[in-house]
């Protein structure tokens, strides 16, 4: 039997998407991402995925469900349908405070207690979109560097999403994106076109390389990423997650946690309740006790 299809609106030009079509589609996001497409985001999931399907010539949701599924589909489509369906919001600077507790208290503490004696600080940019938090990082770091002789730094950024990844190691970003970077450091570390008239601005290449990009979906995190870290940022990532996938993707993320070092969660997000190896440290911020 057929399903009855849903009767919302889809997007110009398509059928709505049928309750078989979108199960097929909310089933894989939920075990392969993490992400909970409830029924109500179902005309979000349409809109989003309409920008494939007009690319690939196809008429249908279930069209592109069955191709995307096929053997060709996950080999040439799959990615591209993650893409367009993973939420990519960022900004430099976000939750600026964060990044004050890590300069002034944080890190002072840290090296007071011998880290960071022999080798440098690993940092770790979990869900790091098109790159403005980790090239914060590496901003705000390099700075401390400046006034820490022998402190040195790597970040690792990781993303699901190649496209916003090719973003990031390009560097290049509107110049409104820099509006919360002070300007002191906007002018030692962004380069503005030589063409004023493409408005647009550079991350230093001193800047660039200290981070290091890669892909990488959270759900397979403890098979596909070796390295520790001492410092993780975590943030604004959980809060697309229902609760039993937090903390599994959590204590993933705290195998990759040196013993003793800090995560920092988004100021919208709480682990309450959930059974993970950190104690909180400051509001948002949690030290890593075993």
């Amino acid at each position: 039997m057929t399903p009855e299809p849903d009767r919302r609106p889809a997007a110009p030009g398509y059928r709505p998407m049928t309750g078989r079509t979108f199960s097929r589609f909310s089933s894989f996001i939920k075990d392969e991402l993490g992400i909970n497409i409830t029924d109500g985001k179902r005309t979000m999931l349409q809109a989003r995925l309409q920008k494939r399907m007009r690319s690939l010539g196809l008429s249908s949701f279930d069209a592109y469900c069955d191709y995307v599924f096929s053997d060709q589909g996950r080999e040439t489509e799959l990615l591209n349908m993650i893409d367009v369906i993973t939420t990519n919001k960022t900004d430099f600077f976000r939750e600026p405070k964060h990044f004050e507790y890590l300069t002034q208290m944080l890190l002072p503490e840290m090296m007071r207690g011998g880290a960071f004696i022999r080798r440098p600080a690993a940092f770790w940019s979990a869900g790091c979109s098109t790159g403005e938090e980790p090239y914060t990082l590496a901003m705000v770091l390099s700075d401390f560097a400046a006034r820490h002789p022998g402190f040195g730094f790597s970040i690792l950024g990781t993303d699901i999403s190649s496209v916003v990844l090719k973003k990031a190691v390009v560097g290049i970003y509107e110049h409104e994106k820099i509006a919360p970077v002070p300007m002191p450091m906007r002018k030692k570390y962004l380069l503005r076109s030589r063409d004023r008239s493409r408005n647009i601005v550079r991350v230093a290449p001193e800047i660039r390389a200290k981070v290091t990009f890669r892909r990488l979906n959270l759900m397979e995190s403890d098979s596909r990423l070796r390295e520790s870290f001492d410092i993780i940022f975590f943030r604004n990532v959980i809060i697309y997650f229902d609760r039993p996938t937090q903390e599994r993707v959590l204590n993933s993320v705290c195998r990759r946690l040196k013993p003793g070092g800090v995560l920092f969660l988004g100021h919208s997000e709480t682990m309450n309740g959930l059974d993970v190896p950190l104690k909180s440290i400051v509001s948002t911020v949690y030290r890593k006790f075993d």
